[in-house]
């Protein structure tokens, strides 16, 4: 039973709820980071490269065949066009990531930053001396 208590007390404790709505969020943003790359940004990319889609660059390794049986077997491709796509998705998602991370330090180190006390005149200290004898009175 103390297993189970601990587990609870784990699985409730703030930092693992944050952490599974920061993975929900993460998985929503990743596809529609995807989905942005392959339709929007790759098509221009694909005509600048010669009217190209890049998902579909591979180089054929082993052309495909019948065999005796008069199955096909199929082509052994080396796709290199989709390992360029998750290359870009994955470098604009750390873009992103960084500046929304970037944002968030300066937000906090803002937020930290102590307000400066104005350093006293001359005169304000001899009147707090004055004040202070006269209590003293």
């Amino acid at each position: 039973m103390k297993f189970f208590k601990e587990f609870k007390e784990f699985a409730v404790r703030g930092n693992v709820l944050d952490l599974a709505v920061g993975v929900i969020i993460g998985a929503a943003f990743g596809k529609i980071v995807s989905s942005f790359i392959s339709d929007v940004v790759m098509p221009p990319l694909g005509l600048l490269v010669g009217g190209v889609d890049m998902k579909h660059l591979s180089l054929v390794l082993k052309e495909a065949y019948t065999d005796q049986s008069g199955q096909v077997v199929d082509a052994v491709t080396l796709n290199y066009g989709m390992f360029i796509q998750n290359v870009v998705d994955f470098t604009f998602i750390a873009l992103v990531i960084f500046i929304v991370i970037k944002a968030m330090n300066t937000f906090k180190r803002n937020e930290e930053t102590p307000v400066q006390v104005p350093e006293k005149t001359p005169t304000e200290n001899l009147l707090e001396e004055i004040r202070d004898l006269l209590k003293k009175k």
